[in-house]
């Protein structure tokens, strides 16, 4: 009776070991899916707030071209206008070279506002990725 006796306890505190082994990887996997799931919605959002930025940035960038290739035509017609009123073939020269001085200076000053906007978004799309690629190294960096 002893031994069966001895057989049960044992038997019983395999168990309740084997139970509580269990139970504590459960639980440490329900929380691992946990955080896998929270980072998996922050990540999700970061991308949406990249393209969002993005989206706003190729929307100013369409804009500001609109806006320009509207100023050039109607400077390009004043232009053809004032060259239709010349008198001599100097003062068409002398039109067309303000003209031509006049445009290029126009247009590299919107390639330099272009440019900003562009640097502007990706700058500004970029950020809640790294922000996110941020945290992963900070999260792998404590775990070592």
């Amino acid at each position: 009776m002893a031994a069966a006796a001895s057989v049960k306890t044992t038997v019983d505190q395999i168990t309740a070991a084997s139970n509580v082994a269990f139970k504590d990887g459960v639980e440490k996997t329900l929380t691992a899916l946990n955080d896998a799931n929270a980072l998996s919605k922050k990540n999700l959002e970061a991308v949406v707030a990249s393209v969002t930025a993005a989206t706003k940035g190729a929307e100013a960038l369409g804009a500001q071209a609109m806006a320009f290739s509207k100023s050039s035509f109607e400077n390009q017609v004043a232009a053809a206008k004032s060259l239709s009123t010349a008198k001599s073939v100097q003062e068409v020269v002398e039109l067309q070279t303000a003209f031509a001085k006049t445009a290029l200076e126009t247009y590299m000053a919107e390639m330099g506002r272009m440019s900003e906007t562009v640097s502007a978004s990706v700058k500004d799309s970029m950020k809640p990725l790294n922000e996110r690629m941020t945290a992963m190294v900070e999260r792998l960096q404590a775990a070592r």
